[in-house]
């Protein structure tokens, strides 16, 4: 038997498969289907091309079936001319499936309850946050806690998160 070397040029272009193509043009339209589910705060947010966030809009007027399905497709092949990295992860982000996201998102918590739980904590937290305004963040720890022994719905305890929230993504 004979073994053949067969090697491949660098300098030729090797052409793209049709399945690949096909399966490109799938994963454009899947994102596009998220674009279109989106708020309309949140497709301002990420900075579209103004041809691609006008067929989005567009298809979110759409009610048809045909209609959708076509926009769709358009935009889809808008978004071969655009990095759809950027976007990927914003959504990904968004969606709750990025590990970072998740990861302060848990800082935060981990925050709100040690000052709700541990009295000696708000100038641990003051220490790396200064912009922060204690007599606030001191009455809702106050009020989190009276709920707390109430068994009382949280609700001082969720706008003590937010304002961590605020404070911590501002820095």
């Amino acid at each position: 038997m004979t073994e053949k070397n067969y090697s491949i040029d660098p300098e030729v272009e090797v052409p793209i498969s049709k399945t690949k193509l096909k399966a490109e043009a799938d994963a454009a339209q899947i994102i596009g289907k998220k674009l279109i589910d989106l708020s309309k705060d949140k497709l301002i947010k990420l900075n579209l091309p103004e041809a691609l966030f006008e067929a989005v809009i567009e298809a979110k007027r759409l009610t048809a079936n045909g209609a959708v399905r076509r926009q769709l497709q358009y935009i889809g092949r808008l978004m071969r001319d655009v990095d759809s990295a950027p976007i990927t992860e914003q959504l990904q982000a968004w969606e709750g499936k990025n590990v970072q996201e998740n990861a302060r998102f848990h800082g935060m918590e981990r925050w709100r309850t040690r000052l709700i739980a541990e009295p000696n904590v708000l100038p641990e937290f003051l220490a790396i946050y200064p912009q922060a305004e204690i007599q606030q963040i001191r009455t809702l720890i106050r009020n989190a806690q009276k709920e707390a022994v109430a068994n009382k719905p949280p609700k001082s305890s969720r706008e003590l998160f937010k304002l961590l929230r605020e404070i911590i993504e501002k820095q």
